[in-house]
């Protein structure tokens, strides 16, 4: 017995509701960032899931760009976060409102 559609499913489901979950319950600002990029991953395992049940590469292409863009997100989201940090001495974002213009 090999691991299903279904299983794919609840498991990415269960990957995504995790970011979720931890994006809305924490306030740090890492921490949200490696939520937003579980949410991600739950998404990939989908498409993954989707794509070979299917029988067609799509889902794999679709994937390899969002892999692409979260890499290029993850370098911005560091660099902005470390500026951050840098100037205000922390990395809660209660304190992002000081950014406004």
């Amino acid at each position: 017995m090999g691991v299903g559609l279904f299983q794919y499913t609840v498991l990415s489901v269960l990957v995504f509701l995790l970011g979720a979950l931890g994006l809305m319950i924490r306030r740090n600002a890492i921490i949200m960032f490696l939520c937003m990029e579980l949410m991600l991953n739950g998404v990939n395992i989908l498409f993954m899931a989707l794509a070979r049940s299917k029988g067609s590469v799509e889902g794999q292409v679709i994937v390899l760009f969002v892999m692409a863009v979260a890499a290029a997100e993850a370098a911005i989201g560091m660099a902005i976060i470390t500026s951050f940090y840098r100037s205000r001495g922390g990395i809660g974002v209660d304190r992002a409102d000081l950014m406004k213009w």
